[in-house]
């Protein structure tokens, strides 16, 4: 949570962020990371801070080498770049995953390959019938290259893919000669809720894409993990896309505190979700809907099943009320509309108990007028 100032009264709002967990801001330690950071040309392989961090990545993926990159959708980009020889390649992916939903087409716009979307299950899982059916019977003229999966599954709510889930698409993929990438955005996320190392999920893909402005709290970059082949052609790929960056140890640098505190941190947000959730069903309203069972990491969905619209709702809990305005005490809860009967909330490593509170006293609020005009 932070304050701001109203323009006129005098009084203060209160906002609670929960569109992402990448609007979280560094803390002291980060910022001092940043100051203090050793540097180098990373260009030539030279910042300290950079190779430190890079290291740390392949110790925890345990794959042969790691690679920072700008952000997860340059990790992903590079990753089916590599595993797609040929332009004109199908990538097989969710039909609700970020790479096909919020990664602006980047595989055929930057590398000519088509992305061939498998019906994604309500916990985050592909169809496995639905996905070897398109691999059986694609188009005989293309060639299908790469699977990727999502884990954890943002728009699915942050659910975790079980390992022995990861293993059937791993058969599958070694049945038919293809790739596996995994968009880990949020891996520590769901390695903290399966109770495993995170190399114990990673062990079934090619490579996968870790961001560090998400729950790990960084304000940027992302680490890339694959076979040292791989890491190696990542590099130049990396370069060709613009992520050639310089002294980049000012950037690793609140990575790596974000990596040394990821488990307390993490812990603390998946249990401020769960909180949330329970507190949300135990208001037993019609309008807005939350199974705490399904909560597994840090983010919550609100399901609106009644008249109540996901972008009106977001609307609602955003306005600070004539009430509100009157007490000199605003508070604006920031929600994402992710369909139209959607909303979901994401906690993060600047909110705490007390922003729970805030959250549900606003969302009871703004349901009990929606129920008022109903009566």
């Amino acid at each position: 949570m932070y304050t701001i100032r109203t323009e006129k009264g005098g009084g203060e709002t209160a906002v609670v962020d929960l569109r992402s967990d990448a609007v979280s801001k560094p803390c002291a330690e980060m910022r001092r990371a940043m100051a203090e950071a050793e540097v180098g040309d990373d260009f030539y392989g030279e910042d300290p801070t950079v190779n430190e961090i890079q290291r740390h990545a392949a110790q925890l993926f345990k794959t042969e080498d790691a690679l920072f990159v700008s952000s997860g959708t340059m990790g992903n980009l590079i990753a089916v770049i590599i595993h797609c020889r040929k332009k004109g390649s199908e990538v097989l992916l969710g039909d609700e995953s970020h790479m096909y939903f919020y990664e602006q087409g980047s595989m055929t716009q930057m590398a000519g390959m088509l992305p061939r979307p498998v019906r994604t299950l309500k916990d985050g899982r592909l169809d496995l019938q639905d996905l070897e059916s398109k691999i059986q019977h694609g188009n005989p003229d293309v060639q299908i290259q790469l699977i990727c999966l999502e884990n954890t599954h943002n728009r699915m709510g942050g659910r975790v893919l079980p390992l022995s889930y990861m293993k059937e698409v791993r058969d599958i993929a070694d049945r038919y000669g293809l790739k596996v990438h995994l968009d880990g955005a949020r891996l520590i996320n769901a390695a903290m809720s399966l109770g495993v190392e995170t190399a114990e999920i990673v062990k079934y893909c090619d490579s996968v894409a870790l961001c560090l402005s998400k729950g790990l709290g960084a304000p940027a970059g992302s680490l890339l993990g694959g076979t040292a082949e791989f890491v190696a052609e990542a590099r130049q790929i990396r370069k060709i896309l613009g992520g050639g960056m310089r002294q980049t140890g000012v950037l690793a640098a609140p990575g790596l505190v974000a990596l040394k505190h990821a488990q307390k941190n993490l812990m603390l947000d998946h249990q401020n979700a769960k909180t949330f959730a329970k507190a949300v069903q135990e208001l037993d309203s019609p309008l807005c809907l939350v199974d705490p069972a399904i909560v597994d990491t840090n983010i919550v969905l609100l399901s609106l099943p009644d008249r109540l619209m996901a972008k009106e709702l977001c609307e609602q809990l955003s306005s600070v009320t004539p009430e509100e305005q009157e007490n000199g005490r605003g508070v604006v809860v920031k929600g994402l509309a992710i369909s139209p009967r959607h909303v979901r909330l994401v906690w993060h490593r600047d909110l705490s108990a007390q922003d729970i509170q805030l959250v549900l006293e606003k969302l009871k609020s703004v349901l009990g007028k929606y129920s008022n005009e109903a009566a």
